[in-house]
């Protein structure tokens, strides 16, 4: 068996608390999986990483994030920060010639997503980001239905995400009131859900839409101020696929049951349905209907399940299975699915909604 990859997290700390993604999704996925080994942990303080160190079972400890990308016991650094500081962690990554894996979204703008993409493939090296839709079973499974002509033509898809709208924050969560941040429904919830459906169905060729902010206002739960929000909460999408399909997509932050992700695939000779608390987490109920069957629950062949068992349920799960495959393409040489430029396509689609918005015209994406 060849040598685990050893991996330098930035980001797992155990000052996160229940709200850290590196330390609740990122540690226990690697935990579970026989080809990585937690090398490294890097946070911004020397004490908390020494803590996160000796929590997560890492050897090393960083509070520099140089001294973490020119260590030689560092093969591969994955960057799970907020997203304001994704660009300056995985740009010095880069630098440095490391393999890098970067959470969703890459960057807060279009702009920094390319830079980053095109240091990366300047320097010829492997790249993933936290898509994890595209590693879940049920939506894999969907993908190549489609693929082979379970439904037939495509001929429309209506996609909704219904998320919980997060009203009351405190200083650590209030950063994302700010639209410039790049971390808000759109991005992250739409985000993910978006590349779940072009991940199955191919890419989005035009947009048009409407970006809205419907709660203007949050309250800060330390202070009891209230935090101004610019951020957008609810967004409506009418689109055309590269096939042709049409398709629809209403993203909303809702106070009240929200109901979380469902994407509708309607074909000439079928239909698939996906649905899931959020798409990229999963797990993902898929069911399926050809001609005038009422639709039924579709049992996902084994060889979609990539992550040992034992690998804990929630948001470890999908993100395992995409360290799993992203092992086997490390080990390949061949690119990873999604890498970065899969990122910058994503990146586009997002730009061209505010833009169909903003102008009120439909976009080329």
């Amino acid at each position: 068996m060849a040598r685990p990859v050893r991996l330098g997290i930035v980001g797992a700390s155990v000052t996160e608390g229940s709200s850290g993604w590196g330390a609740n999704a990122h540690v226990p996925a690697l935990h579970a999986l026989p080809d990585y080994e937690l090398a490294a942990v890097c946070t911004a303080h020397e004490d908390t990483a020494e803590a996160s160190r000796e929590k997560f079972g890492a050897r090393l400890a960083f509070h520099d994030m140089n001294d973490l990308t020119s260590s030689d016991e560092v093969d591969l650094v994955a960057v799970s920060v907020r997203v304001p500081v994704h660009h300056q962690l995985v740009m010095a990554s880069l630098e440095a010639g490391k393999p890098t894996f970067c959470e969703w979204p890459l960057g807060a703008t279009l702009a920094e997503a390319e830079e980053m993409a095109n240091l990366a493939r300047d320097r010829g090296l492997a790249t993933a980001v936290g898509l994890q839709a595209r590693s879940d079973p049920a939506v894999r499974y969907a993908r190549d239905l489609v693929a082979q002509g379970y439904i037939g033509e495509v001929l429309s898809a209506n996609l909704s995400v219904m998320t919980q709208a997060v009203i009351e924050r405190g200083f650590g969560r209030d950063w994302q009131a700010v639209r410039a941040n790049g971390a808000n429904a759109l991005t992250i919830q739409g985000g993910h859900a978006m590349d779940a459906m072009c991940f199955i169905l191919g890419e989005v060729t035009e947009v048009a839409a409407r970006v809205t902010t419907r709660i203007p206002e949050w309250r800060n739960t330390e202070t009891g101020a209230a935090i101004p929000v610019d951020a957008p909460d609810n967004i409506t999408v009418a689109g055309r696929l590269e096939s042709g399909a049409a398709v629809g997509i209403q993203i909303a932050a809702v106070p009240s049951s929200p109901t979380g992700g469902r994407l509708e695939i309607y074909g000439r000779e079928g239909s698939l349905f996906l649905s899931a608390r959020a798409l990229n987490i999963g797990p993902v109920a898929l069911h399926g209907a050809q001609g005038t069957d009422a639709p039924a629950e579709l049992s996902v062949p084994d060889e979609y399940h990539v992550v040992p068992e034992g690998t804990p349920p929630g948001p470890p799960r999908n993100v395992a299975a995409a360290y799993a495959r992203f092992a086997d393409s490390l080990a390949s040489g061949d690119p990873f699915d999604a890498d970065f430029d899969v990122a910058v396509q994503r990146h586009r689609l997002l730009e061209a909604i505010e833009r169909a918005s903003d102008t009120g015209t439909t976009v080329a994406v």
